[in-house]
């Protein structure tokens, strides 16, 4: 297959097989790439809510250059013009390597591509690598593809064509079965103990459970959110994560983004009362899937109610009633969400050398990955690390 440079940040390929990848398109300002990206975000193409758009140019926008992260929007079409595939990439440098990867750093659950279904069915790695080798182009030395799920919407995610190994985390989550019944998403014997707790909190004025919908109602649940994580995490011996640059804007914005459909990019729920934000939780929903990403609850007495639990039976509730099919509490496996999600999702990470520099290093940064889950799942080993973090001087 022969490669013909167009235009700075494009490249044009022939392909003797009609349906096969004829064009590649780079883009490295996001908003160059609006159009195509946003015509991909439809039933037709398989994506991940955290790939949508207005998510990770938020991301991008604010992160993104306290990182040093570059947009590298990678997208391919077919012979009739119509985008097969939108890798929403960005590279950075790393300890003198050029390393590129999925948008959205360690804010996103799941990473993909926007894969037009026909395409993600039929792709060969040959087609991928077609659109690789442009990657590479870009002087890139490793593609470190991380949190990719196997499937999504039942459908084999056709960059297990590369070597691949199990990600650091998992994902617990919990699958929720047309018509199922209440009591068989939350066992009947932790929903009681959970009514007995939350009938404590009924007693507040305005108690209730609820979906920010208006910009004044997000703008007062996040304004909660940041004002009352930092002494929750401060209280566990933790780092305030969320006080890095750029991240309170991108966790604004987003949640503010408005989509077609009128929902948010992030979608927040919250359990109130007249006097305060109790708990709140964060995520984003597909169109059959709601994912969390961050959430708090009180300093206040109401906190010894278990106010999070409360909330988490309330948003599966929400969202069985809704005909969601899947719903998760984010990577990694806190007992309290192993209370709620039995499964867990199978992710994987890829390191995919694209220079002789890259097939030095990717082999070492596959290596310390496997350390990590090595270490994540070892009770005795994770204990050990926590009490380092815990004494390491910061």
């Amino acid at each position: 297959m022969a490669m013909v440079a167009g235009s700075e940040g494009q490249f044009a390929s022939h392909a003797d097989a009609d349906g096969a990848v004829t064009r590649i398109d780079i883009y490295h300002d996001i908003t160059l790439a609006e159009a195509v990206w946003r015509g991909c975000e439809n039933s037709c193409h398989l994506f991940t809510p955290y790939q949508r758009f207005d998510f990770l140019k938020a991301w991008l926008t604010n992160i993104g250059p306290h990182q040093n992260v570059t947009a590298l929007i990678v997208v391919a079409f077919d012979n009739a013009n119509r985008p097969l595939l939108v890798l929403p990439l960005g590279k950075s440098r790393e300890r003198g390597s050029t390393i590129a990867r999925f948008l959205g750093g360690k804010h996103t659950t799941f990473n993909m591509g926007l894969w037009r279904r026909d395409f993600a069915t039929s792709a060969s790695k040959a087609d991928i690598d077609t659109i690789l080798a442009q990657v590479a182009a870009e002087g890139i030395d490793v593609l470190a593809l991380m949190q990719q799920p196997k499937l999504w919407a039942g459908i084999d995610n056709p960059m297990r064509l590369y070597a691949h190994q199990p990600s650091v985390n998992m994902c617990p989550t919990l699958y929720i079965p047309a018509g199922a019944k209440p009591d068989d998403l939350v066992g009947s014997g932790f929903r009681r103990r959970i009514r007995g707790k939350e009938r404590k909190l009924k007693v507040l004025p305005g108690y209730r459970f609820s979906t920010a919908e208006t910009d004044s109602d997000i703008s007062r649940v996040l304004d909660a959110f940041f004002r009352i994580k930092p002494l929750r995490m401060a209280a566990q011996n933790l780092p305030n994560v969320f006080a890095d640059p750029g991240i309170e804007q991108f966790l604004r914005e987003a949640c503010h983004a408005r989509l077609t459909d009128g929902s948010r990019a992030i979608k927040i729920h919250a359990l109130e009362c007249d006097d305060e934000v109790i708990a709140m939780f964060a995520g984003v929903a597909g169109t059959y899937r709601f994912s969390t990403m961050f959430n708090t609850y009180t300093m206040s007495e109401n906190a010894k109610h278990s106010p999070g639990l409360i909330l988490i039976r309330d948003m599966i509730d929400f969202y069985a009633r809704e005909n969601f099919t899947m719903f998760d509490l984010g990577i990694g496996s806190d007992d309290y969400k192993r209370q709620f999600c039995k499964d867990n999702e199978p992710i994987f990470d890829s390191f995919i050398p694209l220079s002789a520099r890259g097939s030095l290093i990717a082999p070492g940064m596959s290596s310390l990955n496997r350390a990590k889950r090595l270490v994540k799942q070892n009770p005795a080993l994770m204990q050990m690390a926590s009490r380092l973090r815990n004494v390491w001087p910061r």
